[in-house]
């Protein structure tokens, strides 16, 4: 495959999905292979039900699904039917790779990568690992000795990935993230706030997020004592609540509930200060707008990495971390007390940025073509 390599259409498959985060980054390195390589075949693979077999094919690529979900830690009669959609998992995946015949698969992570990167690794096809998580999943801790490339985010990884395979590229963004210095105003006017007050960006993802959205409700009344505005990204679970709250404490106009922020880069562009979970992309996205941040790590993540993503940047002095059971009595108090120490926020910006890759889909074409042979 190295010889005659370059002289045909190359073949790709990108196994993963679940979560935006999983299927943000399949979808940009696939577009930077498209990009460099326009007559390549590229096939999706993921898992049925999840939302790649929507976001995938919007995106402009052909996916297949797998039959399979996770395995649940705690006691569950999901469980029972686990090994079936393994099995199931397992023999179609070999299916596609045998029909499809890729050059490589990347594995991004999520139910689906798990089967096809290990079916491929049998049968002799090159895989290359993306994880974008500080503390790796299962599945490429196993998959790991057997693949070509293991493409991180962050250092230290040898920690549990053969170093002579790790190469350290950062997480590939959606392309509509890019620098957002000369957006303030034009983020200031698209979310209708005063430009001569600090703007507070809480990002809680599509679904929102609990237990941030709690220590908001709790402390909502200390906007009347800071001269502060806040973009509240709620989710739909907790929006009603949030706007009755908002109106109830005569914020209405300061403080600006949402369900979901279509227009991230403007979001970013007006925020001073962002309130986050800690989940890899997200991780990624601040550093590459250099943004002061609190991160609330989601307690439930899987091997809670959200907790090692964020403490990643804490001991660096980029990033501040507030427990999710800590809410309610530190998480406003902590954003206010930063506000006020614009140094501290400067620090933390400059070393936020330290962590950015905006090269990293490009970087990661780099090694699948090393792996091809077509370098």
């Amino acid at each position: 495959m190295k010889e005659d390599q370059k002289s045909k259409s190359p073949r790709l498959i990108v196994s993963g999905g679940g979560t935006g985060g999983h299927i943000f980054p399949a979808i940009a390195v696939a577009d930077a292979f498209k990009r460099r390589h326009p007559d390549a075949e590229i096939l999706f693979v993921g898992a049925k039900g999840r939302m790649e077999m929507e976001r995938v094919p919007k995106a402009g690529y052909p996916i297949e699904g797998l039959w399979i979900s996770g395995f649940k830690r705690e006691l569950s009669l999901d469980n029972l039917s686990f090994p079936f959609k393994l099995l199931s998992s397992l023999c179609k995946a070999d299916k596609i790779l045998r029909r499809f015949r890729p050059d490589a698969v990347v594995g991004v992570g999520g139910f689906a990568s798990g089967p096809t990167m290990r079916r491929a690794t049998a049968l002799g096809i090159p895989v290359i690992i993306q994880e974008q998580n500080s503390f790796p999943g299962v599945t490429n801790k196993i998959v790991a000795p057997k693949a070509a490339k293991i493409c991180v985010a962050y250092e230290r990884m040898d920690r549990w990935f053969p170093k002579d395979k790790i190469v350290l590229t950062g997480n590939p963004l959606r392309n509509t993230m890019g620098s957002v210095e000369n957006l303030k105003d034009e983020g200031v006017r698209f979310f209708g706030l005063d430009p001569q007050k600090p703007v507070i960006l809480l990002v809680g993802g599509s679904q929102g997020a609990l237990g941030i959205n709690k220590g908001i409700s709790a402390r909502l009344q200390m906007f009347n004592d800071n001269d502060c505005q806040m973009i509240w990204q709620t989710g739909k679970l907790y929006i009603d609540r949030a706007n009755d709250e908002v109106e109830a404490s005569g914020l209405s106009g300061r403080v600006k509930p949402t369900v979901f922020i279509e227009r991230m880069d403007l979001a970013y562009a007006a925020a001073d200060i962002i309130i986050s979970r800690a989940g890899a992309m997200s991780i990624s996205e601040i550093s590459l707008v250099k943004k002061p941040v609190v991160f609330v790590p989601l307690p439930t993540a899987a091997e809670d990495h959200q907790t090692k993503n964020a403490q990643s940047l804490v001991e660096k002095n980029a990033a501040v971390m507030v427990r999710n059971d800590k809410t309610e009595e530190e998480l406003l108090p902590t954003v206010f007390n930063l506000l006020e120490n614009k140094e501290k926020m400067s620090e933390m910006s400059n070393n936020i940025y330290n962590f950015a890759k905006p090269n990293a889909a490009e970087d990661i074409v780099n090694e699948i073509d090393k792996v091809l042979g077509i370098a």
